[in-house]
């Protein structure tokens, strides 16, 4: 087996970014911002947001949130908000050590989608959900009904599934857009805005690979992976860090392709997603063990990129992804 596993990295634009954060929380309240990132002048509560298509309104800056996913968790955590979230759930991984958790984090409710009994018993003014799935009656409850309870509803605009909501493609432009609508839910326009600016100096700073390398992003799956395709998180990674995708002409986030189709693609690179359920040490055990996968040449030559699941979907860790990725084939033996 390939000595090369997986290797840990630093999160420098979250931890600068968080302190702007943190500083900055004072802002004053702010009106809806839409998909691009146009934020209204600020102004004054309720706040009103065409959300994946649903109306989320908010009277007052939310002050008990529940959270599903890393990626919402770790957005009030980069924003200074962390004092505000009451219950965390469905968490992909540790908290990077750059952002300062909270007790709610560290202890999440519930290790998968959280029910709406335990989901109403934190009594929640907000449920800031990373995917849609995640609000459903058989979930943490459906949107609706939580409105009538009083409990106001937000989904990731980059996991809306609409047409005329989901992103086609997702762009860092998006992600951005996500933190400045956040912040205005919050009152935390300036907080917001810092990180932001933080965010966009570094992902300009990176400089991309240039050596045309295509690549494979394995996210899940062994009987049939599960990889990044043409307009989600994953293409929008590989493209900043100068990756070709094997798997780009499929439009959607990712899609399932079968192992015959992997091995014809024959990528020089394999991006792996580090997740507690399908490790990236086992992604590498089943390609080196595999008779058809082992005579790839990213495989045969440990060409191997880490990502860790919580970096893979939209938020504030996918401009330090991209560095990681660069630093990473700036290592390998190519």
């Amino acid at each position: 087996m390939n000595p090369r596993r997986v290797r840990q990295f630093a999160l420098p634009v979250i931890a600068a970014a968080a302190a702007l954060a943190l500083a900055a929380c004072s802002a004053t309240a702010s009106g809806a911002a839409d998909a691009g990132g146009a934020t209204p002048p600020s102004g004054s509560y309720p706040v009103t947001l065409d959300n994946c298509g649903f109306e989320t309104q908010v009277e007052a800056p939310p002050e008990r949130v529940v959270t599903i996913k890393s990626s919402t968790t770790e957005m009030l955590l980069a924003l200074g908000l962390g004092d505000r979230i009451v219950g965390s759930a469905f968490l992909d991984g540790p908290v990077p050590d750059s952002l300062e958790t909270v007790p709610a984090v560290e202890e999440p409710f519930a290790t998968e989608a959280p029910g709406s009994e335990a989901t109403l018993e934190l009594e929640p003014d907000l449920v800031y959900a990373g995917w849609e799935s995640n609000l459903t009656a058989e979930t943490a409850g459906d949107r609706e009904t939580l409105a009538k309870l009083g409990v106001a509803t937000y989904v990731s605009p980059a996991a809306c599934k609409e047409d005329g909501y989901m992103p086609d493609p997702l762009t860092f432009d998006t992600v951005f857009a996500e933190i400045e609508e956040v912040g205005s839910l919050f009152a935390a326009d300036d907080a917001a805005a810092a990180l932001v600016e933080e965010q966009r100096a570094a992902l300009d700073a990176i400089e991309p690979d240039d050596r045309g390398l295509t690549a494979l992003w394995w996210s899940s799956g062994d009987d049939t992976p599960y990889v990044g395709a043409g307009i989600g998180a994953p293409q929008m990674i590989m493209d900043a860090a100068g990756l070709t995708n094997v798997s780009a002409d499929v439009h959607d986030t990712w899609t399932s392709l079968g192992w015959e189709n992997v091995v014809e693609a024959d990528p020089d690179v394999l991006v792996l997603v580090d997740a507690a359920w399908n490790p990236a040490d086992a992604k590498i055990e089943t390609l080196e063990s595999n008779p058809a996968t082992r005579e790839m040449t990213a495989v045969k030559e440990g060409r191997y990129v880490v990502v860790p699941f919580p970096a893979t979907e939209a938020g504030v860790r996918n401009v330090d992804a991209v560095a990681s990725v660069v630093d990473q084939l700036a290592d390998l033996d190519l």
